[in-house]
């Protein structure tokens, strides 16, 4: 299955005092790229988020982002530390003795102020981070839904373009024996315009080799192989955008090589339409994971 790099999906969860709303957006880079935005209170899912999402996806920048809406927080839990506070009160007295004041008058709001006497513990994110990981779980899956489908419609649009450039192919090929027969024709032509007495076996040398310079056979076979490996990777699964691009820089190279080679109008043409399919093809493949 073709998977393109480009989607979006975005899944929320309705929970007392307010709301969490996990949006993740991924577009084209050329390795997987994870950037989180998570509240403070859940910073601790980030290992368990990277983690499930590179399981998921194996190119592309993709922005996770969690926020959560209203009041979700759990109030912190209030403890007193009584060995503490038990060493406060008796340092007070301690101090109203030694200045022979009868009776210590102690505030316990001053008492409490005293650092370490009143611990706060953590809140307990607990099931919220259930709740968030839930709802990640189905954020992501409908990424890689929306991934593939979008890969599904780039891998028709390549194919139509390959069915057009399989035959450009072979109408060069085709015309080949025509354009040799051309180019001895235009040599003969001209030697007959010169009026001039030549070695016959030295013509005969001389259109081997100009007909060897603009053989474009080889850059037609390759093209060909080409064609055949882009649908058999087209068939295939996984990330395989790296060896498409790798692939559409192979066809143009053999394109342009035809094109230098050419010695018709048609055949220039024909190469022309092929380097246009090639840059569709290579511009859409940029897409694909």
């Amino acid at each position: 299955m073709i998977r393109s790099m480009t989607a979006f999906a975005r899944r929320t969860r309705d929970l007392d005092g307010g709301m969490l709303v996990w949006e993740l957006r991924s577009v084209n880079h050329r390795y997987l790229e994870l950037a989180l935005r998570l509240p403070e209170d859940l910073r601790s899912l980030e290992p368990v988020l990277r983690e499930r999402a590179g399981r998921r996806l194996k190119r592309g920048k993709v922005e996770l982002v969690l926020r959560l809406r209203g009041n979700l927080r759990t109030p912190a839990a209030v403890e007193i530390d009584d060995d503490l506070l038990d060493q406060v009160m008796q340092a007070c007295r301690h101090v109203s003795e030694r200045a022979q004041t009868a009776a210590v008058a102690l505030d316990p709001v001053e008492v409490l102020r005293w650092p370490g006497v009143v611990r706060e513990n953590p809140p307990d994110t607990g099931p919220l981070a259930a709740v968030a990981l839930e709802a990640f779980d189905e954020a992501l899956a409908e990424l890689a839904a929306t991934r593939e489908r979008e890969g599904g419609r780039l891998r028709e649009m390549l194919l139509q373009r390959l069915d057009t450039l399989g035959p450009l192919v072979g109408r060069v090929r085709a015309r080949q024996p025509e354009v040799r027969q051309a180019i001895r024709e235009r040599l003969e032509g001209r030697l007959a315009e010169l009026a001039a007495r030549v070695d016959q076996d030295r013509v005969e040398q001389e259109l081997v080799m100009l007909a060897q310079r603009m053989d474009v056979e080889e850059e037609l076979d390759r093209l060909d192989a080409h064609i055949a490996e882009a649908r058999r990777i087209l068939d295939g699964d996984g990330a395989v955008g790296r060896r498409l691009d790798f692939l559409m820089q192979e066809f143009n190279r053999e394109a342009n090589t035809l094109a230098s080679k050419s010695a018709d109008t048609e055949t220039t043409a024909a190469a022309v339409e092929m380097k246009v399919l090639i840059e569709q093809m290579r511009e859409q493949v940029q897409n694909i994971e």
